[in-house]
């Protein structure tokens, strides 16, 4: 095998700590195309990983056959070249078969090829691997992150053989290099986050953010950042940063000695009880008042350190109860860039969040959650006018428009959307399209859990807002078909909505792509109305843990969850009546403070009337629908389902997760637990800017982590933090056995990932990435539950063959009922 290895090319590159290191970079290596599927969804097909777990890879070699397709195309192994970039670039597929995805024979897929390299060590020895251009990477079969943006700043630890080293990158267009540091424990500055020094503002307490890497087999306690800005100096401590892994953490500093504009040092320390371990200087940029900024925040869904960046209203116009508006960027576009192409306004501020990264979630899953934080963040700050806020965006910022327009449109007096497309059931971004339907039923089922992202279907949400369009009618990046299509649905209901195609505009024709003047003109002329006027309701919503509530109404439990849910409702206080119609709803809460106390309200729902007596201030009102009638409720309770809580797996990730591993099974198991728990905690900082705590099970107690969910991987054999929050949910995962619903599944092979709320909290949950023995354990490794928008419902049981059947693999999936039991009526099994 020796023979595939590149030449060694070693040269000397400078560290954040100015000091040298070796670098070797991969110039050979064998290519295959393998037909791997990962996109949006919960099933996965990856051929390559099923032999690897199976056991039945073979060495690649020149030639070698790695598969045969079901329509007798032989995919082989070939000889992959870098370039003198050192990159390995996209093969010419033209003269390499396409692959049919087993999991969907509908679909052919191009991509989906593994590059083996290898490397011949000396010695054992730790090292960085700096792979750009790839979406994961096996490294002697461990799991690890990839970079498909090419970012260039992700680092991984490993652990070298002596001799053989393997490694299959999935990816095409790849540069692949191995670091060798000089010191065990290091700082990594190219992926810094970092506020503005804004002249004239408290400067005393600003919070930025760097890389800390650590290739020794340690955790990191106890350490400390000491950052320096002129003659200020403040040291904070550093969470604990696992074995062979990388953390990003805060640094206080205090820029109070900045006077002028321009670029300043600030030098960072890593600290080991008082010792110098590693520095880094930084540049932090200071403007000048009235100049757009950044701002740094501590977000509540991790503890991480994130930023949002503004464009301040002119100075000399009245900063008090003014407009605020919130803009979402494109695709790799910083949010501070996004401020840059907006010019001041005398009548508001804008504000534009991150997405968690330039890419990040398509402003979805926790991308939505960033834009609803920063938007907190900024009312809190700017104190604009509650009824004069407004959304707009550009590209797939124009589809976070569209998305958070749509969830949220009591929160907008007016959005625009500009070059966007509505759904990623079309328009599909680097990670694939979320296909839009199917014949089977578990795959039905899985498809629910991303009803949310579909746009079109929640459009009558934008009834009551004013909508402005915008896009060139020469784009090539998002075409204006998408822009059509919306000004066509629009069309059939909306009465207040602008619609402009820019002539021979491409994607992008200057700032004025943002900035426009008409836009922002129609903005100005709309304004939110005040609850108490609001009299019609037209609300749609798939997900109540996502959106419920609108004015005075609120879905809180469904029939079938997540399965769209309407409410048509008109109300009128004169005649003191609710009526209108209902479809998915379960119970619904209406606000009933408008009505005169004392009063008999009639509410007519779905051809039925009940009278209530109107109690005046914080009046509501709960009704359930059972047997397709309505009678008064309560509210639920937080112990049910609600907009508090409303399942899918994703929902545990939301508070402050902590990822528990397990020490209680064979080495193997207690091995693959922490190599995932660092796995899934690698692709949370590349895709959300994050960082997480790693526990194991022997350390983690329940108590200590109240308010946080909790990702658990292993099983109950293996997990002993399992008994803590897991004994009474109706899944159970033990060592080569499943159970779940009065079924039992046996073998090594099963794997499992569901959710379950926790007891000690309203809103937390725990998620489990579990399975019956290593086979099942590794076909649970591929983390595409951080893809933007992929569907993932309650639970979802399935075998290792899905790996290479696809949904055939599955063998249970879907939903607790409002109890959170687990019933026949929304889940499917084979």
């Amino acid at each position: 095998m020796h023979r595939y290895l590149s030449s060694v090319c070693l040269f000397l590159v400078v560290s954040t700590s100015a000091l040298a290191q070796q670098v070797f970079h991969f110039s050979e290596g064998l290519l295959v195309a393998a037909g791997s599927r990962y996109g949006r969804e919960a099933i996965y097909t990856d051929l390559l990983a099923y032999k690897l777990y199976n056991g039945t890879l073979q060495t690649p070699a020149v030639n070698a056959v790695f598969d045969v397709t079901a329509k007798g195309d032989t995919l082989r192994w070939r000889s992959a070249k870098a370039d003198t970039a050192h990159r390995f670039r996209t093969v010419d597929w033209g003269n390499i078969p396409r692959v049919n995805n087993p999991g969907n024979p509908g679909r052919v897929d191009r991509g989906g090829s593994y590059l083996y390299l290898t490397y011949n060590s000396p010695k054992e020895q730790a090292a960085l691997l700096n792979i750009k251009g790839n979406s994961s990477l096996f490294f002697n079969g461990v799991p690890h992150t990839g970079d498909p943006y090419y970012s260039g700043w992700l680092y991984i630890p490993v652990q070298l053989k002596k001799g053989l080293n393997e490694l299959y990158v999935r990816g095409s267009n790849v540069t692949a290099d191995l670091i060798f540091p000089d010191k065990p424990v290091l700082l990594k500055a190219e992926d810094p986050t970092l506020p503005h020094i804004v002249i004239g503002q408290d400067n005393s307490k600003l919070k930025g953010a760097l890389v800390v890497v650590n290739t020794s087999n340690k955790v990191l306690n106890n350490y400390q950042l000491k950052a320096i800005v002129g003659s200020k100096q403040q040291t904070v401590p550093v969470p604990a940063v696992p074995a062979m892994s990388t953390r990003k953490v805060s640094f206080d500093f205090d820029g109070s000695d900045v006077t002028v504009k321009g670029m300043n040092e600030c030098r960072i320390t890593l600290l080991d009880n008082g010792r110098a371990i590693d520095e880094a200087n930084i540049k932090i940029e200071s403007v000048n008042p009235g100049e757009q900024y950044s701002v740094t925040f501590t977000s509540n869904i991790d503890g991480s350190l994130q930023y949002y960046a503004v464009t301040p209203q002119t100075k000399d116009s009245v900063k008090e109860h003014n407009a605020l508006f919130l803009s979402v960027h494109g695709a790799g576009v910083e949010a501070i860039g996004q401020a840059k192409a907006y010019r001041s306004k005398s009548w508001g501020t804008l504000v534009a969040a991150t997405n968690r990264r330039p890419r990040g979630f398509n402003w979805e899953d926790w991308g939505r959650l960033d834009a609803l934080e920063v938007l907190q963040n900024a009312t809190n700050t700017f104190n604009p006018d509650p009824q004069h806020i407004y959304l707009t965006g550009h590209s797939m910022g124009g589809h976070g428009t569209w998305f958070l327009g749509a969830t949220y449109p009591d929160k907008w007096a007016a959005i625009g959307a500009c070059s966007g497309y509505p759904t990623l059931k079309a328009y599909g971004s680097a990670d694939g399209v979320i296909p839009d339907s199917s014949n089977d039923p578990i795959e039905q089922v899985l498809l629910r859990a991303s009803n949310q992202s579909d746009v079109p279907k929640l459009a009558f949400n934008y009834k009551p807002l004013g909508v402005y369009i915008l896009h060139g009618d020469s784009d090539k990046v998002v075409p204006v078909m998408y822009a059509r299509q919306m000004r066509k649905i629009l069309g059939e209901f909306q009465s207040d909505f602008s619609y402009y195609e820019y002539p021979k505009g491409e994607h992008w024709f200057g700032d004025q792509s943002v900035d426009w003047k008409p836009m922002f003109d129609y903005f100005r002329w709309h304004a939110l109305p005040p609850d108490s006027t609001v009299e019609k309701v037209d609300f749609t919503t798939s997900n109540p843990g996502i959106s419920a509530k609108y004015h005075w109404v609120a879905i809180i439990q469904q029939q079938h969850p997540l399965k769209y849910s309407r409410i048509v409702l008109d109300r009128n206080k004169a005649k003191r009546l609710v009526s209108g119609t209902t479809e998915n709803v379960r119970v619904l809460q209406i606000a009933m403070s408008d009505f005169k106390q004392g009063s008999s309200v009639d509410l007519k729902l779905d051809g039925q009337t009940l009278s209530y007596n109107a109690k005046g201030t914080n009046d509501t009102v709960y009704l359930l629908r059972q047997n397709d009638q309505w009678a008064f409720g309560t509210n639920p309770g937080v112990l049910q389902k609600g907009p508090h809580r409303y399942g899918t797996l994703k929902d545990a990730f939301n508070y402050r997760m902590v990822f528990v591993y397990s020490t209680k099974g064979t080495e193997a198991e207690n091995t693959w637990s922490l190599n995932k728990a660092k796995y899934d905690a690698e692709t949370w900082y590349y895709r959300g800017n994050g960082a997480i705590d790693i526990v194991a099970d022997k350390d983690f107690s329940a108590d200590k982590y109240v308010g946080r969910g909790v990702i658990i991987y292993g099983n109950a054999t293996t997990n002993s933090a399992w008994g803590q929050l897991l004994n009474d949910c109706p899944i159970q995962v033990q060592r080569n056995k499943v159970t779940a619903g009065g079924n039992t599944w046996s073998g090594d092979d099963l794997s499992a990932c569901f959710v379950w709320p926790l007891k000690n909290s309203p809103v937390t949950s725990v998620a489990v990435i579990a399975g019956s023995g290593i086979k099942g354990m590794n076909a649970a490794n591929a983390n595409q539950y951080f893809a933007g928008a992929s569907g993932f419902p309650d639970f979802m049981i399935y075998k290792l063959d899905m790996l290479r059947d696809g949904s055939k693999g599955i063998q249970l999936a879907g939903f607790y009922d409002n109890e959170w039991k687990l019933t026949n009526n929304d889940a499917v099994s084979r």
